[in-house]
This record gives C-alpha cells, sequence and structure tokens, in this order.
C-alpha cells in the first residue's frame, strides 16, 4: 500500500507561523504535524505500506530530506512531488500520480485524526468523515440506504448531510482514481479555478465504485492559531494516555512545577516558572519567573517574566513581560 501526503500549501491563516516554517511542518505535541499524521496512519494500518509520497512546494532540501527521513523510519520509500501551482485538491494528488497505483491512502496534511482505520477489502474505497453541527463550510457526503457514498456535495447552502469529508482516503485501486483524476485535468473541469477531488471521487461512484463512509472518532485542526493550541491540547492528552515520553531526559528544571500533560524538548531550561496543562516547550528554550499554560513555545527561545495562555509562539523568539494571549512568529523580539 501507498499514503499519498498533499501539502504543498503554506497555511495562511497560521500566520506568522507559517511565514518560514510550512504549516505541515509546525510541531504539535513537540511533533510536526505531517510527521503525526504518516506514523497515526501506519500504527493502524494492518497494510505494510510501500512508498509515502510527499506533494510540496518550494520547501527547500532540508526539508525534503526530513520527510524522505520520516518515511524510512517507518519503513516505507520516501518520495518528493512537486505541486508549483495552487490548482487544487484534484491536481494535488494527480502530481504525485506515479504513486497512484494498487491501493493508496490519500491523507492531507491539514488536520489529525482518531478513527477506526480498518481497511475493509470487500469494498472498493473508503472516505473517513465526522459529523459535524455547522455543513455549511466543509465538502459534505450523501449515503443511500445501504451506507454506501450516493453524492459529494462542496458547503452547501441548504442542509443535505452533516457528515464532513476530513481529508483522508483510502481507495483500493489507485489507477481508477488518476483515471479520473486525468479526465478532469483533460477537460478543464474546474470549480472557483481549481479541480477538487470530490469531482473525481463523483465519477468513480457513477461508473459503480463503491465507497463508503470511514468513522472519525477526533478531527483536529491545525487552521488557525486558536485551533492549533487547542489541537496541541489533545494531542498532548492523547499521548500522555498512550504512555509516551513527554519531558526529555534532560530538562533542567530548577525550582519549577510542571503541571501534566506537557512536552518539554531536549536542553530546555525551566528556571522559578510553571509550566501546563498543556504546554508544548520546544528543544534549547529558556523559561525564567513564567506561568504558561494551554500553549505551545517552539525551539531556542528566550522567556521571562511571562504570564500567558492560549498562547503560540515561534522559534529564536524573546519575550519579557507580562500578556495574556499571543501569536509571535520566529525571530521576534518583544518586551511589556
Amino acid at each position: 500500500m501507498k499514503i499519498i501526503v498533499p501539502m504543498a500549501g503554506r497555511g495562511s491563516r497560521l500566520r506568522p507561523h507559517t511565514l518560514i516554517t510550512p504549516k505541515p511542518l509546525v510541531p504539535v505535541g513537540g511533533k510536526p504535524i505531517v510527521h503525526r499524521l504518516v506514523e497515526d496512519i501506519a500504527n493502524v494500518c494492518d497494510e505494510g505500506i510501500d512508498e509515502i509520497a510527499f506533494v510540496i512546494g518550494d520547501f527547500g532540501k532540508d526539508v525534503e530530506n526530513e520527510l524522505v527521513s520520516v518515511a524510512e523510519k517507518l519503513g516505507a520509500k520516501g518520495s518528493i512531488y512537486y505541486q508549483t501551482e495552487p490548482l487544487g485538491t484534484a491536481h494535488a494528488v494527480l502530481c504525485a500520480q506515479k504513486a497512484l497505483d494498487g491501493p493508496v491512502v490519500i491523507a492531507f496534511a491539514d488536520t489529525l485524526f482518531r478513527a477506526d482505520f480498518k481497511l475493509d477489502p470487500n469494498v472498493d474505497g473508503i472516505l473517513w468523515v465526522k459529523k459535524i453541527d455547522d455543513p455549511s463550510a466543509f465538502g459534505v457526503v450523501k449515503l443511500d440506504d445501504d451506507g454506501t457514498i450516493t453524492d459529494f456535495i462542496e458547503k452547501p447552502k441548504d442542509f443535505v448531510s452533516d457528515l464532513a469529508m476530513i481529508g483522508i482516503y483510502y481507495i483500493k485501486d489507485g489507477k481508477s482514481l488518476k483515471n479520473e483524476l486525468n479526465y478532469l485535468i483533460d477537460n478543464n473541469l474546474q470549480k472557483g479555478g481549481e479541480y477538487q477531488l470530490p469531482d473525481a471521487f463523483k465519477r468513480l461512484t457513477n461508473g459503480g465504485t463503491k465507497l463508503k463512509p470511514g468513522t472519525v472518532i477526533d478531527w483536529l485542526d491545525c487552521g488557525n492559531k486558536d485551533v492549533t493550541v487547542d489541537t496541541n491540547k489533545h494531542v498532548l492528552e492523547y499521548d500522555l494516555n498512550d504512555n509516551k515520553k513527554l519531558v526529555h531526559d534532560n530538562v533542567q528544571l530548577n525550582n519549577s512545577v510542571v503541571i501534566q500533560p506537557c512536552y518539554i524538548g531536549a536542553d530546555a531550561v525551566i528556571n522559578n516558572s510553571v509550566i501546563g496543562p498543556h504546554v508544548s516547550i520546544g528543544n534549547e528554550t529558556v523559561v525564567n519567573d513564567s506561568r504558561i499554560s494551554n500553549s505551545i513555545v517552539l525551539d531556542h527561545s528566550q522567556i521571562s517574566n511571562l504570564n500567558c495562555q492560549n498562547s503560540f509562539v515561534g522559534s529564536h523568539t524573546i519575550i519579557e513581560g507580562e500578556t495574556k494571549d499571543l501569536s509571535l512568529g520566529d525571530y521576534s523580539k518583544i518586551k511589556f
């Protein structure tokens, strides 16, 4: 089986944190979003993974090498493909068309999830969905009486379904999907100037392919600062329940208290402070005389005399003073 991870977008809604770092590489719970995504799929998937294909923009060789390394650690080949124009989700997947052969999982690196991830060999494909209160901002699916997907509606103005697609899909025959993606491109079938993946799925279902909905236990968004901080909270709770090590062995805790769950990275120094709950502190970050809760602070930052919550602080940042709610990008410096 293969996994395709489209991740070429920069994540404008998460700025300033994505001005330097692509959104899928932003850490939550001390680990980049895309790392968690592919590891979660690998851990719950019964089939062996042969290849993980990452569809990226111009992220640089360091990022490409990091992604290949992630795949190799999971026993798979890591491949890099490029989407140089923002032409939609169908176009993004087709950029990795060499990987569209045999069983394939497509997972957009925008969200994390907890799901019943069993691949039913008796169905042609699975689209994981989440039941939501307001489906008007999402793409949703309709089902027939047998629970087979019959239609796909993007951002419905009137209620047709409350089952929102979360961006994770399994197709038993990747080649059949590739054919439908090429059909969209060859016939210039766009919506809003983009080629949409659900249009390819709709053509598959119209041709007799049976797609079933998958059950999502939890759907964690990373679209903006507030929801990313909230996702960090849930990820830390999951990691604590899974007995994962959250505090690095060489963290220096001096006259300080850590209220779990918290992640604290290598060589971090915490002096006269209270950290937690639901805080991630990056590698080599120094925190002095502060109270931090429900927040993310990335690597190599210096925090002093700060009282904050619901905050996201970038790497190489220097902060001194009192505040409550922050969203500061990398290499910022602020005094109060």
